[in-house]
């Protein structure tokens, strides 16, 4: 890792090597370090995805974690998934052949390029802040990012892809640190200033398309196939089952996409 130049909203904190970046950003904010406090490490040992699941973390692609206090309830935390998936697709863009229409967000925190999945968002909340008995939300969100930049895992439930398989050619992982960070940092001023409906217009724009065939694991091994609807105002997930019936789903994964 070379040296970076990031705005002063973030506090960067570089690791060669360490267990796991979101643990390491946790601890840091559980001893009050402020918004924009980023672990950035080269390899991770004990990385992590969604649900507990291995996350392979070897040289050469970009893991990261990011705290941010937003100050707002657990029902509208989640929504900072989206926000940072955008800012990543923005910054792959940047740095892939073939342009924005190779790039789609598949809900609700990966990116994929020409439908293979090339990075991972994981949102974890510190304490919830009580006032008065009444909780408010969490004390502070970790974000972590990871990246595939150099290789891919080649066991995975759902394909996965490079930027170099790609044909990103000679990106790194401080190149693409650099430019998530500035539109990330461009992305969450809009949320928190607007709400999310630009960032929700956004992901539309370039994630599931209207009759969508998909397939959504939710909680207690449930496992749902219908057509995408829509993307709800908080984030939800709207799909029309097989069956006719509307399903609104706030916490799932999507297994399968229609080619």
């Amino acid at each position: 890792m070379t040296g970076v130049t990031l705005s002063s909203f973030y506090a960067l904190h570089r690791y060669e090597t360490i267990g796991s970046s979101n643990d390491a950003a946790r601890l840091l904010a559980e001893q009050g370090a402020p918004e924009g406090t980023l672990v950035w490490a080269g390899e991770q040992t004990s990385g992590r995805g969604r649900r507990g699941r291995g996350w392979s973390s070897p040289p050469g692609n970009l893991y990261l974690s990011l705290v941010l206090r937003p100050s707002v309830g657990m029902n509208v935390a989640p929504q900072l998934g989206f926000v940072c998936a955008i800012a990543l697709g923005e910054a792959v863009v940047g740095s892939l052949s073939g342009g924005a229409g190779r790039v789609r967000y598949k809900w609700p925190n990966d990116l994929l390029i020409d439908g293979a999945k090339v990075a991972g968002i994981l949102l974890e909340s510190g304490p919830s802040v009580t006032i008065e008995e009444s909780i408010t939300g969490p004390d502070f969100v970790v974000a972590g990012v990871g990246a595939n930049i150099a290789s891919a895992p080649a066991d995975t439930p759902y394909p996965a892809i490079s930027l170099v398989a790609a044909g990103a050619g000679a990106v790194t992982a401080d190149d693409l640190l650099v430019r998530f960070a500035r539109h990330f940092e461009a992305g969450y001023r809009i949320w928190r200033a607007e709400g999310f409906e630009r960032v929700r217009g956004s992901w539309l724009a370039a994630g599931h398309r209207s009759g969508e065939l998909l397939t959504v694991r939710i909680g207690g091994g449930e496992t749902l196939s219908g057509r995408f609807l829509d993307l709800c105002s908080d984030g939800a997930l709207l799909l029309e089952l097989l069956s006719g019936e509307t399903r609104r789903i706030s916490a799932g994964d999507v297994a399968m996409m229609a080619a």
